[in-house]
């Protein structure tokens, strides 16, 4: 129904502009309605029907209408009025000859000297990562998903995005205090709870600071590091690095029920800063999980950004967020980690209801392609 009422209004604006096109108006009008004739949302007379009622302010030639048709597939209905208004048209001047931009040149990746450099100074980095935080206290806000598994029964196609439902929002006191984080959950949905952490049923997650990016980089690991590409990630220039972990040297634990657990063979990519050659995202997805393991399929997203801290910037978690899937059933756990400060026993720590604060704005973690070389 929306492509209907898109199609309708290409043609009312036809209507509007007195059906008078300019030759590149027309390609562009053709081109905008390519898609949705392929998409089945629009027919092939439909179109006719638009550009028949036009009346060109250039010549329109042969070569044009070439050109449309290598770029698409246009009908023969199209066509046929295409080459009623090239007949129309030639007594009309020549439109001025359409100058594409040129494409920006790609930024040439580091060489491959280059590449080993930086992944060993990100090496060094991460392995003394967790040694060189500081002391201290956040509020880790973690909201749980749900939703059958495309495909399945309640699912809907396989092709179709889950069908996400909210379970509960937990709100935890996080604390890091001489290289070890400690969890205390204050809050679900809103109301005060003093049940421990560890107990919680359903998905649940710890080692972001530090555990998981330490575990990809140790020597011991043996990931095998690949250029992938170019990013900019929250405004900065970044270097993505693709990487594989063998089964053999895990370390990163998928576990069921409590009671279940593997070590999987994983890939991801690393997000490195251009300039401080800091890891900004690291993403980790399993591979070949054993057929008699009840999780499918497991992924983290794990993005850091600055922060204060008494004065002092340190990058720290930011937001992650973990898919896994079981016996047709998927959960997501989108965690963010809020109101950092500096570690204090005899402080007294205020906590606010969640729903005051709305989730982290997806444009904090979204990628975006990097600016072209000049």
């Amino acid at each position: 129904m929306r492509y209907r009422f898109l199609a309708a209004f290409l043609a009312v604006c036809l209507a509007a502009t007195g059906q008078t096109l300019s030759v590149e108006k027309l390609i562009s009008f053709i081109e905008s309605s390519e898609k949705l004739i392929s998409e089945g949302k629009m027919t092939d007379r439909e179109l006719a029907n638009y550009l028949a009622k036009v009346k060109l302010t250039e010549r329109l030639d042969d070569r044009t209408i070439e050109d449309l048709q290598g770029q698409g597939k246009i009908g023969p209905k199209t066509l046929l009025a295409l080459h009623a208004l090239r007949d129309h048209s030639q007594d009309l001047a020549a439109a001025k000859a359409i100058i594409p931009e040129p494409k920006p040149t790609p930024i040439p990746p580091p060489s491959s000297e280059e590449q080993a450099a930086i992944i060993d100074e990100v090496r060094e980095y991460a392995l003394a990562y967790s040694k060189n935080l500081p002391d201290f206290i956040c509020t880790q806000v973690t909201r749980r998903y749900a939703a059958p598994r495309p495909g399945t029964r309640y699912g809907g196609s396989p092709d179709s995005q889950p069908s996400w439902q909210s379970l509960d929002t937990l709100q935890i006191r996080l604390s890091y205090f001489e290289q070890k984080e400690e969890y205390k959950l204050i809050f679900v949905n809103n109301a005060v709870t003093t049940q421990d952490y560890k107990t919680l049923g359903g998905s649940t997650t710890t080692g972001d600071f530090g555990s998981l990016m330490r575990e990809v980089f140790e020597r011991s690991t043996m990931a095998h590091f690949e250029w992938d590409h170019w990013a900019t990630l929250r405004g900065r220039r970044t270097m993505a690095f693709s990487y594989r972990v063998a089964q053999s040297r895990s370390q990163w634990h998928i576990t069921f029920d409590r009671k279940l657990d593997i070590m999987p063979a994983y890939h991801g990519v690393v997000y490195v800063d251009a300039q401080t050659h800091e890891v900004t995202r690291i993403t980790l997805d399993a591979e070949n999980i054993p057929a008699d393991f009840p999780v499918r399929e497991a992924g983290t997203v794990l993005d850091y950004d600055y922060t204060d801290i008494s004065g002092h910037t340190f990058l720290l978690p930011l937001k992650a967020q973990t898919i896994m899937e079981a016996n047709d059933y998927m959960t997501r756990n989108d965690t963010e980690f809020r109101l950092y400060r500096k570690y204090e026993t005899s402080s007294e720590i205020k906590f606010d209801t969640t729903d005051e604060v709305p989730p982290l704005s997806d444009d904090k973690t979204k990628e975006t392609k990097p600016p072209a070389k000049k």
